[in-house]
C-alpha cells in the first residue's frame, strides 16, 4: 500500500515501499580493515523517568543489538556519543553498560573497545580531569576491553592552552596497559569541544594531537577522527608513526576514506554503521578481496541517508540511529533514554524510512512499513 511521506515543505508525496529486503551475505573475518560500529542503547520503555533522570535501559535488548553488530563481524565500540554519553547516558549507566557488553564480547567472541572519558565532572582542575579519566580507564581495562580516550568538555573547559592537554593525555598515556584509540570529536558533534587540542585552528589543533601520539607511539593503537573534513583526514594519517592506525569517523566521506589511496587508508569507528551493520559488513568482505569498485558499489549509495541521518544539529543523528532501529525490528519501540527521540521532526523521519528502505535495509519491509504508518498516525497524517 502507498504511503504518504510528509516533506519539508508540508506537503505529502506518495512512496511504494519495497516488497522485499536486500539478500545478507555473511562471511569469514575482515582481513583488510578493522571495523568497529559505535552503537546505540535501547531505552526502558516502561520506567517513569523524565528527559533529567538517569538511563533506564533495557539491557536484554542493547545487548541484543550488539550480538547482532558482532554476527556480522563488526566490532563495538562502545559507551560512545552513539550511545548517547552525555546527552543521556551518565557515567553510572555507561559504566554498567561497558560491563555488561565487555562480558557479553567475551561470550560471543566479538571484539569491544569502550570509551573512557570523564563525564564524572562538569567541570574541575586539571588534577580532577586526570582522576576522572583514571576511575574510567580503569572501569574498561577492568572489563577487558580495548580502551578509547574521548575528548572530554571537562579539559576543554579547564585546559589554558596545548601545554595541558601533552600533560594529561602523556600521564594517561603512561599508565595505559593495552594500546588505546585517541578520539577526537569535533564541535558538530559536541559544542563544548570547541578549541580541543588547545586551538580554535584546527592545523594548530593537529599538531598537538601529532605530538600527543609522537611521545607515545607504542601506547597507541590508532586514532579516531570525527571532524567530516576528508582531506584534513587523509592529511592527518599520513603524517602518523609507522603502526598507528587511523579510524574514520567522518560519517560523510566513509566509502572514499577507507578505499583509501595508493598512500594509505583508514579503519573505521563509525555511527552510522549501527543501521548499516549487515551491508557495510558484505561491502567491507567484498573490500578484502581487492575489489575497491565493488566496495564503492555497495557502500557509495547508502552516504545519502548517512548525510541526512547527521545534518545540522549534527548532535542529535542518535535519533536516526535509534528510529532505523525499530523500523528494523531490533526494538519494540521508538523511546530514547532522555526523551531524544523528540529531537528531530516527522519530515526527517519520513526521509530517513524512504532512504533506508531504498537502500533494502530493513529485514522485514513490511514490518518497517507498518511502524511508520502507526508513526504517520500519532502525528495526524492520514491517507
Amino acid at each position: 500500500m502507498t504511503l504518504h511521506l510528509p516533506g519539508a515543505d508540508g506537503t505529502l508525496r506518495a512512496y511504494e515501499p519495497r516488497s522485499a529486503p536486500r539478500p545478507v551475505t555473511s562471511g569469514s573475518a575482515f582481513t583488510s580493515r578493522t571495523v568497529f560500529s559505535a552503537a546505540h542503547v535501547v531505552a526502558d520503555p516502561y520506567a517513569d523517568v523524565s528527559p533529567d533522570s538517569p538511563a533506564a535501559v533495557d539491557w536484554d535488548a542493547t545487548l541484543a543489538f550488539r550480538r547482532h553488530l558482532w554476527s556480522h563481524g563488526l566490532g563495538v565500540a562502545e559507551a560512545m556519543d552513539t550511545a548517547q554519553r552525555g546527552m543521556g547516558l551518565d557515567w553510572a549507566g555507561a559504566a554498567e553498560l561497558i560491563r555488561r557488553s565487555a562480558a557479553e564480547a567475551k561470550a560471543a567472541g566479538g571484539r569491544i573497545a569502550c570509551g573512557v572519558g570523564t563525564d564524572q565532572l562538569t567541570a574541575g582542575t586539571l588534577a580532577e580531569v586526570r582522576a576522572a579519566y583514571e576511575e574510567q580507564l580503569a572501569v574498561v581495562e577492568e572489563s577487558g576491553a580495548q580502551a578509547i580516550l574521548m575528548a572530554s568538555r571537562a579539559l576543554a573547559a579547564t585546559a589554558r592552552g596545548p601545554e595541558d592537554y601533552l600533560d594529561v593525555y602523556g600521564h594517561l598515556l603512561r599508565q595505559t596497559t593495552e594500546p588505546v584509540i585517541l578520539h577526537w570529536l569535533g564541535p558538530m558533534f559536541d559544542p563544548a569541544l570547541e578549541g580541543y587540542w588547545g586551538s580554535a585552528d584546527l592545523d594548530a589543533a593537529t599538531d598537538t594531537f601529532l605530538e600527543v601520539i609522537a611521545a607515545h607511539p607504542d601506547k597507541v593503537d590508532g586514532i579516531k577522527v570525527s571532524l567530516l573534513d576528508a582531506r584534513r583526514e587523509v592529511d592527518l594519517r599520513r603524517r602518523l608513526p609507522k603502526g598507528v592506525r587511523c579510524y574514520t569517523g567522518d560519517d560523510f566521506h566513509y566509502p572514499e576514506l577507507i578505499a583509501g589511496d595508493e598512500q594509505g587508508f583508514s579503519h573505521a569507528l563509525l555511527g552510522i554503521f549501527d543501521p548499516l551493520g549487515p551491508l557495510a559488513a558484505e561491502a567491507v568482505r567484498v573490500l578484502d578481496t581487492g575489489d575497491t569498485d565493488g566496495f564503492r558499489a555497495l557502500l557509495d549509495p547508502t552516504v545519502e541517508l548517512s548525510r541526512h541521518l547527521f545534518r545540522a544539529p549534527t548532535r542529535f543523528y542518535k535519533t536516526g540511529v535509534v528510529f532505523l532501529a525499530w523500523l528494523a525490528g531490533h526494538q519494540t519501540h521508538f523511546t530514547m533514554v532522555g526523551g531524544l527521540q523528540s529531537a528531530r521532526s516527522l519530515p526527517h523521519f519520513a526521509r530517513a524510512y524512504e532512504l533506508a528502505d531504498t537502500l533494502g535495509l530493513f529485514p522485514d519491509p513490511k514490518l518497517a512499513e507498518d511502524r511508520m504508518r502507526t508513526l504517520l498516525h500519532l502525528y495526524g497524517v492520514t491517507p
